[in-house]
């Protein structure tokens, strides 16, 4: 299938199957022409890396992760040994992310329950006066 009938069957913008192919993630055969040929292998493929970026994985980890891991039924499950170590630290990688964006958002709450009652919800801070040139 062509770049058009991959993206509607993927939901996939034509910019980001070239990134995956730039990334070593997607590789399409080509034609002479140059025009990119995917095969239904390609389609599944997508619907993968789509599932491990949602999950948070950066497309390194993917490149690597792809070939270790085969789909069951809505679920992809791992195939090779030592990819659950690394799945592990990434699950930590991303709790360490998310406790930190707690605490970025407890600052956050502190610094707003810290405002004068009365306070307008779209009120500016002060712009500095224009001054004039002389």
């Amino acid at each position: 299938m062509r770049m058009k009938e991959m993206v509607q069957r993927t939901g996939v913008h034509e910019r980001l199957l070239r990134y995956y192919e730039q990334q070593g993630l997607l590789t399409p055969d080509r034609l002479r022409s140059g025009y990119r040929i995917y095969g239904e292998s390609d389609v599944e493929t997508v619907r993968r890396i789509r599932c491990l970026l949602a999950a948070g994985l950066p497309t390194a980890l993917i490149a690597q992760v792809l070939p270790c891991i085969r789909a069951d039924d809505e679920r992809l499950v791992p195939t090779c040994p030592d990819l659950l170590a690394q799945l592990r630290r990434e699950g930590e990688r991303i709790t360490r992310a998310i406790e930190d964006l707690q605490a970025s958002r407890a600052i956050l709450d502190t610094i707003i329950t810290a405002a004068p009652s009365g306070a307008a919800e779209t009120q500016r801070p002060p712009q500095p006066a224009a001054t004039e040139a002389g």
